[in-house]
């Protein structure tokens, strides 16, 4: 029997790639485990060079792993591209998110947030610092432990707004999942798959990553609240 091929990915996509490694053992007999954690400390340990065969993670951290020498030349292909929603506690007010201003006041109103430690909410502490709101948000912002969803802390209580990839939040128990960010300020995370270097059967990954990407896993993409990239 051919053993499992191992792989690494940020928790944004781990129901997801759940779903589609089992579609495809079923359909090709060959097994997939993926270990999901949180985006930084997957790319650290791929860095690193721990063994594992594919890693999926926000493309540009798969475009400095690729420079890096840890994953191979041109092996990169891009599967899903993934949105910021927020989320209140369930049955808690919903913040108007009709437009960036009116995100802007829920912003500045919430009594402590919390954002995603990944690429997205890189992004949204740039867009505060935009909106002048950096210092003023410095003691309310509680950061997540690796590997903790937002959504988590939203329905401790912990926080009264979170934001975070949407998919990660449609399927948390104790939330309410307001919306996605309006339009003129959503960020959109492309998230790629690519053979590590330390792999020693980089076509059985490759097959695999043609999988993830065909046009028979749109559905599912979009059933976690991704669209096909």
């Amino acid at each position: 029997m051919t053993s499992p091929l191992r792989g690494i990915s940020s928790m944004a996509t781990r129901l997801l790639l759940a779903e589609l490694t089992e579609a495809y053992r079923q359909r090709t007999g060959q097994a997939v485990q993926i270990e999901s954690v949180g985006g930084v400390d997957a790319a650290r340990r791929v860095q690193a060079g721990e063994a594992f065969d594919v890693v999926l993670l926000a493309s540009d951290a798969i475009a400095q792993l690729e420079a890096a020498g840890r994953v191979l030349p041109g092996s990169a292909v891009p599967l899903v591209r993934s949105g910021v929603g927020v989320a209140v506690r369930a049955g808690a007010p919903r913040p108007d998110l009709s437009s960036a201003d009116a995100v802007r006041r829920a912003v500045a109103a919430a009594r402590r947030l919390s954002c995603s430690t990944g690429p997205s909410g890189v992004a949204l502490a740039r867009l505060f610092e935009r909106w002048g709101l950096g210092a003023e948000l410095a003691d309310r912002t509680v950061t997540p432990p690796p590997g903790t969803p937002v959504g988590s802390l939203v329905a401790s209580g912990a926080v009264d707004l979170g934001f975070q990839q949407l998919s990660e939040l449609i399927h948390l128990d104790g939330i309410d999942v307001v919306g996605p960010l309006p339009p003129d300020i959503q960020i959109v995370t492309t998230f790629t798959g690519a053979v590590c270097a330390t792999c020693d059967r980089p076509e059985a990954v490759r097959d695999l990553l043609a999988f993830l990407a065909s046009p028979d896993t749109a559905a599912a993409k979009q059933r976690q609240g991704m669209d096909p990239a």
